[in-house]
């Protein structure tokens, strides 16, 4: 009897503490960040507060002793990254707990977290690999059980010559592609909730033409506000699938061995930037294209214009091959 009562206090205990969680996320919701973002902190304030022993009865009783054992456990089968991430989470709802007076300080300053690993570039090796990649895959595959070749070049033409993440693929709308002719251009729900306009080039308009007129005979005309990649039943293309149908790329065009391992769709990005910076394009210009809210580089910041990202853009050899497919 007395384990049950125990359990159930315990439970009184975790519930009180969600409670606070579900207020930080929702006042985090305010910054309007990602839905990956608000996922993440949920995740990362759930899994730690798992591992805390004994059940805290109130935050104060977070102490720094316990918080340093739970993310113990927390990292002893995760990556170095996936621990600071949890750790800046923590740190947040600490921050959040402080000045809503719930708690008097922040202990997390007392929590070791993992040194920031500098990742170095990893795009697809090989000089003329972006262009084998998108000549063979637009290619129609009899192979396939459907094949949808405009669809896949497009996927591929926005990570190579737009630099767009998985994320910022799947969250792109119809009508995300605007502008004039000769002064296209897509926006971008970046990460972290920093939206961004990247320019396109006259190639990757043609591309997305393409698209959406092989999509219209298909499923009929899409209104501006729907996902502008869909599967081959029509509907939004997720995250697993649009991984998929990155690696099936990589083998129909025979280029998966010069793809860094467990780079995948992030491999063309990287490539995107690669090229930038090789063909002339400074720091800042390139963090405005991709959306880092930095870069280590030893460049301070410097504002761009749009013509200066145009020119960039045009400059990027990977976009003379999609004027080639025209």
């Amino acid at each position: 009897m007395q384990h049950e009562t125990t359990r159930v206090e315990n439970g009184a205990q975790v519930t009180a503490l969600m409670e606070l969680v579900d207020e930080f996320l929702a006042a985090r919701a305010v910054r309007k960040p990602s839905v990956n973002t608000l996922s993440a902190y949920e995740r990362d304030l759930r899994l730690v507060l798992a591992l805390v022993q004994p059940s805290p009865a109130d935050p104060a009783d977070l102490s720094p002793r316990l918080l340093r054992v739970a993310f113990a456990r927390f990292a002893a089968d995760r990556a170095p990254a996936s621990v600071a991430r949890a750790w800046s989470s923590w740190n947040a709802f600490f921050t959040f707990l402080v000045t809503e007076g719930v708690v008097a300080g922040n202990p997390m300053s007392a929590v070791d977290k993992p040194r920031a690993v500098a990742h170095s570039p990893k795009p697809l090796r090989g000089e003329d690999t972006p262009e084998t990649l998108l000549r063979e895959v637009s290619k129609v595959d009899e192979r396939q059980r459907d094949p949808w070749p405009e669809r896949d070049v497009l996927v591929l033409a926005f990570a190579l010559c737009a630099g767009l993440r998985l994320s910022e693929l799947l969250a792109l709308r119809v009508g995300s592609v605007s502008g004039r002719d000769g002064e296209r251009r897509v926006e971008v729900a970046g990460k972290g909730g920093r939206p961004r306009v990247v320019p396109i080039d006259s190639g990757l308009d043609a591309v997305v033409v393409r698209y959406l007129a092989s999509r219209r005979v298909r499923f009929g005309r899409a209104e501006p506000a729907a996902p502008l990649l869909v599967d081959r039943e029509g509907a939004p293309l997720r995250r697993g699938g649009l991984q998929y149908l990155v690696r099936s790329c990589f083998r129909r065009a025979g280029v998966g061995d010069r793809v860094p391992r467990g780079a995948q769709l992030h491999a063309l990005r990287h490539t995107f930037a690669t090229r930038l910076a090789e063909d002339g394009a400074n720091a800042s210009e390139i963090m405005h294209l991709l959306g880092h809210a930095s870069l280590a580089t030893s460049q301070n910041y410097i504002e761009v214009t749009a013509d200066q990202q145009r020119a960039a853009v045009r400059a990027n050899r990977t976009n003379q091959v999609l004027r080639d497919l025209a």
